[in-house]
Parts: structure tokens; sequence; C-alpha cells
């Protein structure tokens, strides 16, 4: 009986919004692989994310440690348009806004 060696795709998609997501799971590249550096093992990351196999974890580790760099840079762009959400729904967000509004409808409702 010989061995057959086949390649394996990398469960990795990209989908419509340019998140990159493991598999057909929500489980996003970033949150798999901030766990990965913050010191967790495969194993504890496919309990974390159970709707990841352990072997689709090794396979994104193995990715990431193969193309660092251009992972790097991704995440960097991520964390920007995060960065850039953020900022533009600040005012919408802002707690004293909030509070203004309700205040502000409350004032307006009937007694």
């Amino acid at each position: 009986m010989s061995l057959v060696i086949e390649t394996e795709p990398i469960p990795l998609m990209v989908d419509g919004d340019g998140v990159a997501r493991v598999g057909g799971t929500r489980v996003t590249l970033e949150s798999l692989l901030a766990v990965y550096c913050q010191g967790a093992t495969a194993e504890e990351i496919a309990q974390r994310f159970p709707t990841v196999p352990l072997w689709g974890v090794y396979s994104v580790i193995a990715y990431y440690l193969r193309h660092r760099s251009e992972v790097e840079q991704y995440l960097a762009q991520a964390r920007f348009r995060s960065d850039e959400v953020r900022r533009q729904y600040a005012d919408q967000l802002d707690p004293n806004c909030i509070r203004d509004r309700l205040v502000a409808r409350k004032s307006k409702q009937p007694s």
C-alpha cells in the first residue's frame, strides 16, 4: 500500500466585506491569530472555537507562519478599517449623546 500525498486547501475564505474567515465559520482570521499570539496551543484554540476543527487550526497557523508578512499586512489593514469605522460612529455611540437623545425623547412623550 502506498501513501497518497494530497494538497489540502487552506480553510480560509474572504467574505464580501473583505474579512478573512476560517472555513465556512464566522470565526475571523484575526480572532484565531489573536488567541494564537497570546500563546494558546492549537488544541486550546480548537476548544475555544468549536466550529473550527483541529486540523483547520493547524492549517491556518501553518499558513500564517509561511505567509507572515502578508498576513500581518492584512491584519494592519483590518485594524485601520476598524479604527475608521469606530471614528466614523464615535459621535453616534458617545454615551453623552445617547443620554441627551433619550432625555430629549422622554421630554417629548406625553405624561
